[in-house]
């Protein structure tokens, strides 16, 4: 199999497993958000520690740790990941899958803007436009909720600010999320210490099912963050940044088929004017690329 077809297998996994998440996340009620993500985190320095230790790779935290500035990043990119993972979790069991979805599709848009503000990248005209369009769906989506989708901005601002450290950092898939997850390991632990003392831990209490889909859930994030590591060292951007909508448009498709969440008129415009802006977006990209 040649390196640009196993890149294709690669990131179309990852996006298929991203898109179908909202389904997997459901299963892990009555645990609480915060829970979830605690178990999240633990279960991923676990999984990964273990994939780390089979291939033999551990020498590299030594180097890490003569890197203080690295690791000041990775603290960052941390916070950052756990902000984005709680708010995901959060919305997906509130019921607000749709919000999420769209927080995806707009994360293109906000990685731009964050060129221009944080990188001082100068912009083409068909990226302003396609900014423009994007702001003006925001707008409609605003009135049409009655308040900002808070919920979709912080998904999309948490994971642009999150692709900037990581992309600034270099490091691997594997020893990034391990690192990334063992910065959270601590507090995560402690939440779970806690919600024993108080009694109301689900871990153990629901099913043995239910214990075992948590203890998972750190195999569900490792897996889909290391296929995409596979597919964007085998892939040109233009093409990964096409396949990277597959995932917003199954978690839409989730919300609204499978979940039956309300999708008004006004808030199937303010997604035609975002989509609208990725059209624009991802036109340019091919075309200048």
């Amino acid at each position: 199999m040649t390196p640009l077809r196993l890149g294709y297998l690669y990131g179309l996994g990852a996006y298929l497993l991203w898109g179908f998440f909202p389904l997997y996340l459901k299963l892990l009620r009555p645990a609480g958000p915060l829970e979830i993500l605690a178990h999240r985190i633990v279960w991923s320095v676990v999984f990964v520690a273990l994939l780390l230790a089979a291939l033999r790779n551990v020498g590299f935290l030594r180097a890490l740790l003569r890197r203080p500035w690295a690791v000041a990043g990775i603290v960052v990119a941390a916070a950052l990941i756990a902000v984005n993972w709680g708010t995901y979790i959060y919305g997906v069991n509130s019921d607000r899958v749709v919000e999420t979805a769209l927080g995806y599709f707009i994360n293109p848009l906000v990685v731009v803007l964050l060129g221009v503000t944080v990188l001082r990248e100068r912009l083409r005209p068909t990226q302003w436009v396609a900014l423009g369009i994007g702001a003006s769906a925001v707008v409609v989506l605003t009135v049409d909720y009655g308040r900002l989708p808070w919920l979709a901005l912080t998904l999309a601002f948490s994971f642009a600010g999150y692709g900037l450290v990581k992309k600034r950092l270099g490091l691997p898939a594997a020893e990034g999320l391990f690192v990334e997850s063992a910065v959270l390991a601590l507090p995560a632990l402690g939440y779970l210490w806690w919600l024993t003392a108080k009694a109301d831990l689900a871990f153990g209490h629901v099913s043995a099912g239910h214990t075992a889909l948590l203890v998972l859930a750190g195999v569900a994030t490792a897996i889909p963050l290391l296929m995409f590591a596979g597919s964007a060292n085998r892939l040109p951007l233009s093409s990964l940044g096409m396949i990277q909508y597959l995932a917003p448009i199954l978690q839409l498709g989730c919300g609204v088929l499978i979940f039956h969440e309300p999708m008004p008129p006004a808030r199937l415009a303010g997604f035609a004017l975002v989509w609208l802006a990725l059209i624009v977006f991802t036109a340019d990209a091919v075309r200048t690329s």
